[in-house]
């Protein structure tokens, strides 16, 4: 089967990349849409810049495109993106978990373009499919946070068994998705089984805001035009 992966960089898209993969899939292309606004419906945003990275530790072609961000808008982007690569693949791989919104999206996109459309984590135990990637080898690096419950230090934290311990704890007490599929956080992967490298993380500050209890990874330049 020949597939391209929806690519944020973050936990979910590297682990059902990885599932496919393992598999034995054959992942030609890593998709990513890069949003013009934060509160995209759709894509992620922070430190999505250094999907290239990622791409380069896994030794995939990368299609890397701008999307308005604006809600229904992006699937337009979207089609236009895999319309790039539609004829080499079968199917399109996503990292949805429980967003109904996000994978009917996907999965209508994939059907206008003759794909067929699979979603590995799809309603997986969000505590065990935390624990599992962590278990595997992600390094797992949180770039933003919006939830109670997560405080600032939580921003830039690279994720190991203890500290995944307390995420759980603290989800249950404060009720938000353990893998952060409600926008509770947002996650970059350092390394993992299908990297050649680890990536090396750039300098970045933590941006908060008390008043809405959330905050987010800003790289101390802007990377987005460079060719890392």
């Amino acid at each position: 089967m020949k597939v391209a992966s929806l690519f944020s960089g973050g936990k979910d898209s590297t682990y059902a990349t990885f599932v496919a993969m393992q598999r034995g899939w054959d992942v030609k292309y890593l998709i990513t849409l890069v949003p013009e606004r934060s509160d995209s419906w759709m894509f992620h945003y922070p430190c999505v810049e250094l999907t290239k990275l990622q791409a380069k530790a896994m030794g995939i072609r990368h299609v890397y495109m701008k999307t308005s961000g604006v809600k229904e808008k992006e699937l337009e982007d979207l089609k236009r993106a895999l319309s790039i690569v539609k004829d080499e693949i079968e199917g399109v791989v996503c990292g949805a978990v429980a967003s109904e919104y996000q994978k009917h999206r996907i999965d209508m996109v994939c059907e206008e373009l003759g794909l067929r459309s699979f979603a590995p984590l799809w309603h997986k135990d969000p505590e065990k499919l935390l624990m599992e990637e962590v278990n595997l080898g992600f390094e797992i690096m949180l770039t933003s946070v919006s939830c109670d419950g997560l405080s600032k230090e939580w921003v830039g934290k690279v994720l190991d068994q203890k500290s995944v311990k307390r995420l759980l704890e603290l989800s249950k007490k404060y009720r938000f998705n353990p893998a952060g599929e409600g926008g509770e956080f947002e996650s970059f992967v350092l390394n993992c089984p299908i990297f050649n490298r680890r990536i090396e993380f750039p300098e970045f500050e933590v941006v908060w805001d008390d008043s809405t209890n959330s905050g987010f990874v800003r790289l101390a330049k802007d990377l987005s035009s460079s060719k890392l």
